[in-house]
């Protein structure tokens, strides 16, 4: 029984072979969100700090509650989305 050469098979396609899985949605949207809502919070953060040096006057009670929802909510969906996107599939 004669020996093939290796290069009579480079350019042949392997027969039967498994069609690679489709890939998992990673939701990326999701990301995009905590840190858009992280940004926003932190500029109120900044916005809060920086009103009295410019304006000799107290921060709007919307940039409190914007920095204090902005940074916690952006936080927790990004954990989410680590958590989410971390898990294997099946």
């Amino acid at each position: 029984m004669p020996r093939a050469r290796a290069h009579e098979f480079y350019g042949a396609g392997v027969p039967d072979s498994p069609t690679p899985p489709a890939p998992r949605r990673s939701g990326n949207q999701l990301l995009y969100v905590a840190v858009g809502l992280f940004a926003i919070g932190l500029l109120a953060v900044v916005a809060i700090l920086l009103t009295p040096v410019l304006s000799d006057s107290k921060p709007a009670l919307w940039l409190y509650v914007t920095a204090m929802a902005g940074t916690a909510l952006g936080l927790l969906l990004a954990i989410l989305f680590a958590l989410w996107s971390g898990r294997r599939a099946r």
